[in-house]
C-alpha cells in the first residue's frame, strides 16, 4: 500500500467519524427534512470506498 492510498484511507476514516457525529445530531434535531437520509447516503458511500481501498 503506497502513501497516497494510506492518506486517502485516513481521510475517509476521518470523514466517516464526522458523518457519524452529524447523523447523531440530525437525529436529535430534525429541522431539515431529508438531511438524515443525505448524511446516511454519504456515510454509506464513504464506507464503500474505504472497503474498496482495503481490498486493493
Amino acid at each position: 500500500m503506497n502513501k497516497k492510498v494510506k492518506k486517502k484511507m485516513d481521510a475517509l476514516r476521518t470523514r466517516i467519524q464526522k458523518l457519524q457525529q452529524q447523523i447523531a445530531g440530525a437525529k436529535r434535531q430534525e429541522d431539515e427534512p431529508g438531511e438524515l437520509a443525505r448524511l446516511e447516503g454519504e456515510l454509506a458511500a464513504a464506507r464503500r470506498e474505504l472497503d474498496e481501498l482495503k481490498g486493493s
